[in-house]
């Protein structure tokens, strides 16, 4: 499967989707530069991570605006809309829902003002299990969006007698999950990550600043040097008077193993391991203990290609591009009709006739979820004259719902949670199906195995969740909500901001 920007969904027609990703965060403190548009092109960079909304919120030193709409970065954000989004500090997000509809009210930064007259902005990767608890403190009527984000900002906010750095010291320890934090008041930008540093966040430096974000390949892209990882358990905060850091929870690491799979880009660093050169290690250590006779290495680009590469240096087979990706297939498009289903559409990836035809093929993807993108894939080689089929995967099979920010299909869905090995074989159509050793893929992380949650493989979660937290919707009584059809960007916040803009 791949992303929405590009890589395979959870079919050949990407309507059948695979796991979402995270969600992306970015803030940065810098005044004196357009700190809108360095988060823009932040978000740019983590545009895979999240693509359901996106938003940015600006404080001028006097007012918070908040900037957001639902679409992709691209869509949402024009040239005018950050010309007017002026300031010194700013946060940003983009969007994949884990809980809460994916509807304008609950795209990020949210924003709180309170009684003092100020206000927060808060961006938020990762997902809450102790949501329902939090939420009791909380007047109902005060929430005006039905995400675990809208609870924490209100709770943060309600502290009227403390700074919003206290405020966080104190709220934090409560809270359970995984969090990756940005947010901001009118002068100070702030950056939280959970006890278990389940999903990333990193610290970088610019000449005039500092930048959060969800992965190294944003503070790239703005030109920002790479200092550190934000500890597990560890609450910074930026101003005026520089950078100070506290410690609200100890530290007891278990980041995410899907990350390297799937995840972050792979020219992102984690732990001082690029993410690329991982994945071409796991495909190294996959061919080695499963090896195929072929003639050929294909990968399903694009999340499958540094593991075949690895594999192809391993095994001594030929690496080729047996397969072509129409980059240009987004997460909104005309829906085929059944006629047009039924006709084999080919929506996103096309086989290379003349460098398949006759061959036999090791085919390497990242992960098999539903299996329905396999199948088609296996079918689509066949149809174009492949000999011999032997689907290699880079990661252990899914067989465990994530509910820490990932969201992943249910245990019913998963075909490794309901079908064994040869099942799943035979299911997909493939010669052979071999996936890598989960020691493996951890061995190629270089991280050792206890700092690693690994719960969507082996189903051993590292905070329990209890089963009144499991529901994506858990904050809405009635159906979930749909988008606003109407396509209205949305500016709210301080003093002043309107409570609609339309987009030219």
């Amino acid at each position: 499967m791949s992303h929405p920007d590009g890589r395979l969904t959870d079919d050949l027609d990407p309507h059948d989707r695979g796991p979402q990703d995270a969600c992306g965060v970015f803030g940065v403190w810098a005044p004196g530069e357009e700190v809108s548009k360095l988060t823009y092109f932040g978000l740019y960079a983590l545009q895979h991570r999240g693509q359901e909304s996106a938003g940015i919120a600006v404080s001028d030193g006097q007012r918070i605006v908040v900037y957001k709409d639902m679409g992709l970065v691209s869509q949402v954000f024009d040239e005018s809309a950050l010309n007017s989004l002026r300031g010194g500090i700013a946060v940003g997000h983009c969007r994949y829902s884990t809980t809460g509809s994916p509807v304008w009210e609950n795209a990020q930064p949210t924003f709180r003002s309170n009684d003092r007259g100020g206000g927060l902005a808060l961006g938020h990767n990762g997902n809450l299990i102790n949501t329902a608890e939090l939420a009791k403190g909380v007047d109902p009527a005060e929430l005006t969006a039905t995400s675990d984000t809208e609870v924490l900002t209100a709770l943060l906010a309600a502290h009227d007698d403390h700074r919003v750095e206290d405020a966080a010291a104190e709220l934090l320890p409560r809270v359970k999950g995984a969090f990756s934090l940005v947010f901001m008041d009118e002068h100070t930008l702030y950056g939280a990550r959970d006890p278990q540093g389940i999903r990333p966040l990193v610290l970088g430096r610019l000449e005039s600043g500092w930048v959060l974000a969800s992965e190294t390949a944003a503070l790239d892209i703005v030109g920002a040097t790479f200092i550190r990882e934000i500890e597990p358990g560890e609450l910074i905060a930026v101003d005026a008077s520089g950078l100070r850091s506290r410690r609200f929870a100890p530290a007891k690491p278990k980041g995410c193993l899907f990350e390297y799979v799937y995840l972050a880009r792979p020219d992102t660093t984690i732990a001082g391991r690029g993410v690329h050169a991982t994945r071409v290690e796991v495909g190294r250590r996959l061919a080695r203990q499963s090896p195929a006779e072929a003639d050929l290495v294909i990968p399903v680009p694009e999340s499958g290609t540094p593991a075949a590469i690895g594999y192809a240096e391993a095994s001594g087979i030929p690496y080729a591009q047996g397969l072509v990706k129409n980059s240009y297939v987004g997460r909104t498009f005309i829906q085929p009709s059944q006629t047009i289903r039924q006709l084999g559409i080919r929506l996103k990836l096309n086989p290379l006739r003349d460098i398949i035809g006759g061959k036999r093929l090791v085919v390497v993807d990242d992960s098999i979820v539903r299996g329905n993108t396999q199948r088609s894939l296996v079918r689509m080689l066949r149809e174009a004259g492949a000999a011999e089929v032997h689907v290699r995967i880079s990661s252990p099979p899914v067989m465990w719902p994530c509910f820490y920010g990932i969201d992943f299909a249910t245990k019913a869905e998963l075909i490794a949670g309901n079908l064994g090995h040869d099942e799943i074989r035979a299911s997909i159509g493939a010669d052979s199906l071999a996936y890598v050793a989960l020691d493996q893929l951890v061995e190629a992380t270089t991280i050792p195995s206890d700092r690693l949650c690994r719960a969507c493989f082996d189903g051993v979660y590292p905070i329990e969740v209890p089963d009144s937290e499991r529901g994506k919707f858990l904050l809405e009584e009635a159906e979930p909500h749909r988008p606003d059809p109407d396509g209205v960007a949305r500016l709210a916040g301080g003093v002043g901001a309107a409570d609609a803009l339309s987009r030219p």
